[in-house]
């Protein structure tokens, strides 16, 4: 059931190999009903995403895990991976392929010990200290920022720019994802300052983006378009420093 190529779901070996196949462009849901966020993840894998991070807080955790569950059949469809962010709960119980875990949730240690050696488990960061004890306690990737101001989260510290995020990189090694103000413009100095990846949610989904939903004549025109210049950005730079 699992593939084995880079992008794709992560294949149940090594913690090592299951790093190296972390693809580098991870779509972060925005809250909305849940037909609204089956939809934004239909048009975000046809234009090609190969990880969706559901990030969900809204419903009971039975609706809550009918809905992961729906969009990890989706992303497993398209053959690309799905995470749940802060539930590892959840996580398990849907099938996801792992959990992104925000600095207020569980301690990577306990999710890890309660979801074993398997599945993926990634941490919010946003300095060596916290990105090195989250290493430590068996992260897969750490997820740093806020990279650039942005406005699909609030209450968020300053942003850390791409030295930041570099910093950081420097002092793990596991995979760094930036996150937070990514657009397409800004993805090759976030890679060039050591990260393996962006996260991306508001660049595809903020309200009023051409074909967002919510927006006036909203189609899912351009969520994919969006995603499409994301993928063929990443893939450019990575094509670039072959």
């Amino acid at each position: 059931m699992c593939a084995t190529g880079p992008g794709r779901r992560p294949p149940s070996v090594t913690p090592e190999r299951r790093r190296a196949d972390l693809p580098r462009l991870h779509l972060v849901t925005l809250a909305g009903a849940p037909e609204v966020v089956l939809a934004s993840v239909g048009a975000v894998l046809a234009g090609g995403a190969p990880l969706v991070q559901l990030r969900t807080k809204e419903g009971t955790d039975r609706s809550r895990v009918e809905l992961a569950g729906a969009v990890v059949a989706r992303c497993h469809r398209a053959r690309a991976w799905c995470l749940v962010n802060d539930r590892a709960d959840i996580a398990l119980a849907a099938g996801a392929d792992g959990v992104h875990l925000g600095a207020d949730d569980l301690p990577v240690a306990a999710v890890r010990a309660l979801v074993g050696p398997d599945l993926v488990v990634g941490a919010t960061c946003r300095d060596p200290v916290t990105a090195r004890q989250a290493q430590a306690e068996g992260a897969d990737y750490v997820g740093v920022g806020p990279a650039y101001a942005t406005s699909t989260k609030t209450g968020l510290p300053d942003p850390i720019g791409p030295a930041g995020v570099g910093r950081v990189a420097a002092a793990v090694d596991v995979p760094v994802i930036a996150i937070g103000g990514v657009t397409p413009g800004r993805i090759p100095e976030l890679l060039d300052a050591g990260a393996h990846g962006v996260a991306v949610a508001g660049a595809a989904f903020a309200p009023g983006a051409p074909g967002a939903p919510g927006a006036p004549g909203a189609s899912w025109l351009g969520p994919l378009t969006a995603t499409e210049a994301l993928v063929g950005t990443v893939e450019g730079w990575a094509r670039s420093r072959a």
